[in-house]
């Protein structure tokens, strides 16, 4: 293994312990994190051997990182050590990287294939094809909200963010969110994350969790349903 170094190992040593802590806000509430720069301008940094340009990529990515390693490994500790041995593979890694993906879903494949390592090498034989089906019956909606027709008999409140209190609220929101992605079934939580918050394409998606294009879908609908019903729940007290 190439010797990393001595500024990115402090890096990552500080930066794994904190990564998945949120960052309060004087009222408790979760700071946003600045975009990354895009890959052009990230990799000649990480390269470059630029701690703080591979702490900012680790602070942001390592919380998804963490809960796809979910997916596969049985306790949070074996996903962090999951996580650990990704960025350390991605390190060693980067000076190969030949951008035939983008550096986000590289890393994020690189985490999948250490975790389904882990997952065999503890010895965990339940497959995703289980994982997947868990929740997967009845409707994502009440059915009785709907006419018989099929038309919405109470349609869902729309939501803005035009004014300070309802950006406060969308603050809110980011964190309920948070909370109810931990909550939902592995696999739907790893098909949002990868989708929606990562910003993968469904391709890649279905690559790294090594599932089919229709089961993406229905995972990826039943997640944000679940998502959007927790949000409704909170924002407008609608069931």
């Amino acid at each position: 293994m190439e010797q990393m170094p001595p500024a990115i190992t402090a890096a990552l040593d500080s930066s794994l312990r904190s990564a998945t802590a949120a960052k309060p806000t004087p009222r408790g509430r979760s700071l946003p994190k600045p975009p990354l720069p895009s890959d052009d301008e990230l990799i000649p940094r990480l390269l470059a051997g630029e701690s703080r340009a591979f702490a900012a990529m680790l602070d942001a990515w390592s919380p998804s990182l963490k809960r796809v390693a979910r997916v596969y490994v049985r306790s949070e500790a074996l996903a962090e050590e999951v996580v650990q041995e990704a960025w350390q593979a991605v390190l060693t890694g980067l000076p190969r990287f030949e951008r035939r993906s983008s550096l986000k879903t590289w890393v994020f494949t690189i985490l999948a294939n250490r975790a389904r390592t882990r997952a065999v090498r503890e010895a965990r034989t339940v497959p995703l094809s289980s994982l997947s089906s868990r929740d997967s019956d009845g409707p994502t909606m009440d059915p009785e909200r709907f006419a018989s027709g099929g038309g919405w008999l109470n349609k869902p409140a729309s939501w803005d963010v035009d004014s300070p209190e309802d950006l406060f609220m969308a603050r809110e929101g980011a964190d309920l969110i948070s909370q109810t992605l931990d909550s939902i079934p592995e696999m739907q939580r790893a098909v949002v994350l990868l989708r929606d918050v990562e910003g993968v394409s469904s391709l890649d998606a279905c690559n790294l969790l090594e599932i089919s294009e229709s089961n993406q879908r229905v995972l990826l609908h039943r997640g944000r349903a679940k998502l959007r019903k927790a949000l409704a729940r909170h924002l407008t007290g609608e069931e």
